[in-house]
């Protein structure tokens, strides 16, 4: 078998594939047609001597000989890319660095950071992408991205994770309601409310449902709607049809009066989501990680409000 005709672009095509289980959406991705990347696809399993990909299944997925491969060809691009590394490490940082962010972090955290990564790092090209938790988890352990922002801890093996700050809950209640005469608002005051929350596979889900632990109950009460947009939940309780509970980087984007007429902190030990940062144990852009890391947590910093001594870390995963 000559192997000396196959190339990194072919390698990383065919990771682009895995990843996306789809040669169009692939192709997409590395800026190329779809005709050129099969092609060379194809040339790749003729120098290899095997089938990578079943194409008759949607999404593609891997023949057993290619999972192999797969597993090889990520090995060998990221040492070509540790090989960029140590070059580029002699100096300041650079290179392109890939960050999944959860979506519920997104909108508020990123738009903090991203401003002054930039102006301070120009040689890294940070890559950023909006994920939920299982899908960073995967990639970091694909090694096909560097890092992850998102609700910690997880406690997965394998993966490594610094906190970079403690966000706080706030119940965010329908005009008029009468719980916003009060200061603080109970846990077992929501449970018997109407609670729109985030859908599956979010994180926040769990974490507000293993919290206010809401009551199901024939008539209306209970949870009825799911969406994926704190902004639609917003507009739902503004409309009086029912209470959240919202991150505080939310809120602090709301406008004062509402604030002040339908936010209401949560009783002591007040609710927290940790925000962390995650890698792989075997992180090899640690140049990079080391100053992303403290350009978020300085930048949270600044307009998180300290965490309470009794505040109550919820598990991202719902865990109680």
């Amino acid at each position: 078998m000559d192997l000396s005709q196959v190339t990194l672009t072919q390698m990383r095509y065919a990771v682009e594939i895995e990843q996306s289980g789809s040669f169009r959406q692939a192709a997409s991705a590395a800026h190329v047609s779809q005709s050129g990347l099969s092609m060379q696809i194809q040339k790749l399993e003729d120098l290899l001597g095997t089938v990578l990909f079943d194409r008759s299944k949607k999404p593609v997925l891997l023949t057993p000989a290619g999972a192999a491969a797969l597993a090889q060809m990520r090995t060998i691009l990221r040492e070509t890319e540790r090989l960029g590394q140590i070059v580029v490490d002699g100096g300041e940082p650079g290179g392109r660095y890939r960050l999944g962010v959860i979506p519920t972090l997104s909108p508020t955290v990123i738009p903090l950071f991203l401003g002054p990564f930039s102006r301070a790092y120009p040689r890294v090209e940070l890559v950023v992408e909006e994920l939920k938790t299982e899908e960073i988890i995967t990639r970091l352990r694909a090694d096909t991205l560097d890092a992850g922002l998102l609700a910690t801890p997880l406690g997965v093996a394998g993966l490594s994770e610094k906190v970079l700050g403690l966000e706080g809950m706030v119940a965010y209640l329908p005009p008029g309601d009468p719980l916003a005469t009060q200061h603080q608002i109970a846990q077992s005051e929501l449970a018997d409310r109407t609670l729109w929350v985030m859908p599956e596979g979010h994180c926040f889900r769990s974490q507000v449902l293993a919290y206010c632990r809401p009551r199901q109950r024939q008539g209306g009460a209970g949870i009825r709607f799911e969406s994926g947009s704190f902004q639609t939940l917003v507009k739902l309780v503004d409309d009086g049809l029912g209470a959240t509970v919202l991150p505080d980087l939310v809120v602090r984007e709301l406008p004062a009066a509402r604030r002040k007429a339908q936010a209401r902190p949560l009783v002591s030990p007040a609710p927290v989501r940790e925000i962390g940062l995650v890698t792989a144990r075997s992180d090899l852009r640690r140049s990079v990680t080391d100053v992303l890391e403290a350009t978020i947590r300085a930048a949270l910093a600044e307009v998180l409000t300290p965490a309470p001594k009794r505040a109550r870390r919820l598990d991202p995963m719902g865990v109680e």
